[in-house]
This record gives structure tokens, C-alpha cells and sequence, in this order.
């Protein structure tokens, strides 16, 4: 299983698959092409129905300016090996002189067709949350020090980079108001929000207000070009850095908590993404918001040092509970319903937190399975509801 290092991601949003994933696809072609003159990008899929919407073009025309990019958007194509795909062409003088083909496969990485992927190596012996867990039961040891024996303990300055981009992006949303880019005319939500306190506002409505207007705060962020961290991508951005920063505050955790905190949503991210899919266009949006819900949900299990088989039932409910959660986004902008979702993400994951305090010892569901019946559930999904802007709430508002 791969670093955790490649699951959380620095970037601009709004999104991890179709704008991180084709700028690094076109940085690679650019630089392999030193003599082209220009360049074309035909999209496929998810890429060109909802690529728009997403800024996929405006990604890839900077990448290449100063030279001319043309970018077609195919939505006809079926035959693809995989919901995003993209075609990459570079011209001298007119005539073709190099392609690539490149799979954006969800969380800002690429596959680039006929080549092995060139990335870092699996560092991890195992892949699965069981064989993890008795690893760490014959050892004695937390999830956050498994992390830290195969990473190493320089995994710490990086998670704490991470950590730092993801309260800057809750710090700049809170500070800002106005409207998001592409039309829908949405408002900045979060600012409202912190400040929309009342006399007498009982605990638990505070909790939510403010839970969810750091939520709403990363998500505006995202959509609005920003510079957010993959938890597991663009699109889900906000839910554990909303639910982090809160508790932080209220508990006073130490950066030191907060960091291993990180570090456990992270190795539950990358069995998500080993044994299954973070990308919406791939499995729908329980691939992602519902992953970043089981990784919110056990980043606050550590924090709180609850023991392995409650890590797991947190995760699990968490899961379990957005399993068939359609990618519908309006227009195929991120913003309805995925800053919403962030929020609710947010506050689901506090309660399967709360839920694990006492019911983990009734566990039937193992979070594997979980996570296989996810991966199953978004292949049988309909097209029409995996990042294509051709259903449910992206067919019918208007």
C-alpha cells in the first residue's frame, strides 16, 4: 500500500480529478514535447461532461500557455478504459508529433496508458484494516505508530504542512463573502455562519454551527479556486479539517494529537483507495464524501485514544451510512450539493465517533467489507450519477 503522502495532496481546487489530476497530465506532456508549437486536449467521460463546470479547460490551457491548447470536449465516446480519460496531442508547424493517453483516476493521480506508473513505492506490507489491526495487536501498538514505523518519523513535518494548509483554507473561507464562480450565483455560506450565534444557543447548536461553518469555509475555498489538501480530494476537502479544528479548539489537543489524528485518517483513506476508489466519476460521491467521513471519524477515535475494534466501528458506520451517495453536481460545478455535503459529512462523523464510545462491541460489519461493498455498489451505479452532471439533482434544477 502506497504513502500516505500520496493521498494528501496540496493544490488548487475545485476538484482532485479534473483539474490536479489533467495540470500534472499536461506538465508531464508539455515537458516530454520541448519542440511543439501547440498542443490538443480531447476529453472523455467525466472529463468532458462535466469538465466545464470543473474548470478542466482553464487547467489545461495555463499549463500550456504560452502555447495554444484547443480542448475538445467529446461526450459521445463510450469505449474508454476509464471514466476520465484524456487524449493528449502536441503539433510543430502543424503536423502531429506526440500523444498520450491519461486516466485521471481520482485523488489528483494520473495513469498514463502503456507506461508502468512511475510513483513512490508501497511502504506498506499490508492493505487491508484487518491484517493492519493484528499487526498492531500483536505489537501493542496504535494505529498512528503503525503509520509512523513505515513512514518514518519525518511523515510528522510533512502531516504538519498538511495540517497548516488545511487551517489556512478554513481560515481564508471564514474572512471572505461574495459570490462563487460559474453562474449558479451560490453565496459564501461560512462567514455567516460563525457569526450567526444567538443568547441561550444550547451546546449541541453551537457544535453544528461551527462544525459546519469551518466546513463551509475549506469547501467555498475549493470551489472557489483556492488552495486546499485531497482528504481524499478536492471535493471533500472540508470534512476533516472541520471536524479537527473544532475539537482542537474546544479540547486543546496538541499539535503532536492532532498530527497522529491526521495520520490514522490517512492510512483509513489509503485502504479506501487501494481496495476500492476515492473518485466520484468512478463510484459516485460515497467514494468520497463517505470516505471522508470514515477518515474524519477515525482521525476523532485517535485523538480521543479509543482502542483498534472502535477505530474500526467508526469507520465503519461512517462508511456504511453513505454507501449508493450519488455525484450529481449542478452545472458540474463543486458546489450543489457538495458544500452541503461537506457539512453534514462533518457532523456524521462526530456521531459515529460518539456511536463507537459505546456500541463497538456489537460490531457485524467489518470495515473491509465496507469498503468492497462500496467499490461493488458505485460499478453497478448508473453513469448518470458518477460525476456526469446527466442526473439527480444536476438533471432537475434549473
Amino acid at each position: 500500500m502506497k504513502s500516505i503522502r500520496e493521498l494528501y495532496k496540496k493544490g488548487k481546487g475545485p476538484s482532485s480529478s479534473h483539474t490536479m489530476g489533467p495540470e500534472k497530465a499536461c506538465k508531464i506532456f508539455k515537458a516530454e514535447q520541448p519542440d511543439a508549437d501547440s498542443f490538443k486536449a480531447v476529453l472523455y467521460g467525466s472529463l468532458a461532461k462535466t469538465g466545464k463546470g470543473h474548470r478542466t479547460d482553464g487547467a489545461i490551457e495555463e499549463t500550456f500557455a504560452p502555447a495554444p491548447c484547443k480542448v475538445v470536449f467529446d461526450r459521445e465516446t463510450k469505449d474508454i478504459p476509464h471514466e476520465n480519460t484524456m487524449d493528449l496531442f502536441a503539433y510543430k508547424s502543424g503536423a502531429e508529433i506526440g500523444k498520450m493517453r491519461v486516466l485521471s483516476v481520482g485523488g489528483g493521480d494520473i495513469k498514463i496508458v502503456g507506461r508502468p506508473k512511475k510513483d513512490l513505492p508501497d511502504i506498506y506490507p499490508h492493505s487491508s484494516f484487518s491484517e493492519i489491526a493484528d499487526y498492531c495487536k500483536k505489537k501493542n501498538m496504535r494505529l498512528s505508530d503503525y503509520v509512523e514505523e513505515f513512514e518514518g518519523e519525518g511523515i510528522y513535518d510533512f502531516l504538519r504542512e498538511v495540517w497548516h494548509t488545511m487551517l489556512n483554507e478554513i481560515d481564508e473561507g471564514l474572512n471572505k463573502t461574495g459570490i462563487l464562480p460559474g453562474g449558479l450565483n451560490v453565496e459564501r455560506k461560512a462567514k455567516l455562519l460563525y457569526n450567526s450565534g444567538k443568547s441561550g444557543e444550547s451546546e449541541s447548536t453551537r457544535e453544528n454551527r461551527i462544525v459546519c461553518a469551518y466546513a463551509f469555509a475549506a469547501s467555498e475555498q475549493n470551489a472557489d479556486l483556492g488552495t486546499v489538501v485531497t482528504a481524499p480530494t478536492c471535493g471533500a476537502c472540508a470534512v476533516l479539517p472541520a471536524v479537527l479544528k473544532y475539537v482542537s479548539d474546544e479540547k486543546g489537543f496538541s499539535e503532536e494529537r492532532i498530527l497522529k489524528a491526521v495520520s490514522v485518517a490517512g492510512l483509513i483513506g489509503d485502504i479506501i483507495k487501494e481496495n476500492a476508489s476515492v473518485s466520484g466519476a468512478e463510484c459516485g460521491c460515497q467514494a468520497e464524501i463517505g470516505s471522508a467521513c470514515a477518515m474524519a471519524s477515525a482521525a476523532l477515535c485517535e485523538l480521543f485514544e479509543m482502542d483498534l475494534g472502535q477505530i474500526e466501528y467508526a469507520s465503519e458506520v461512517a462508511l456504511e451510512h453513505y454507501l449508493g451517495l450519488t455525484c450529481d453536481p449542478v452545472c458540474g460545478l463543486v458546489q450543489i450539493p457538495c458544500i452541503e455535503r461537506n457539512a453534514v459529512a462533518a457532523m456524521r462523523a462526530i456521531n459515529c465517533y460518539s456511536l463507537a464510545n459505546f456500541l463497538s462491541g456489537t460490531r457485524k460489519i467489518s470495515f473491509d467489507l465496507v469498503v468492497r461493498t462500496m467499490y461493488e455498489t458505485g460499478k453497478d451505479m448508473s453513469g448518470l450519477y458518477r460525476e456526469t452532471a446527466e442526473g439527480g439533482l444536476a438533471k432537475l434544477y434549473k
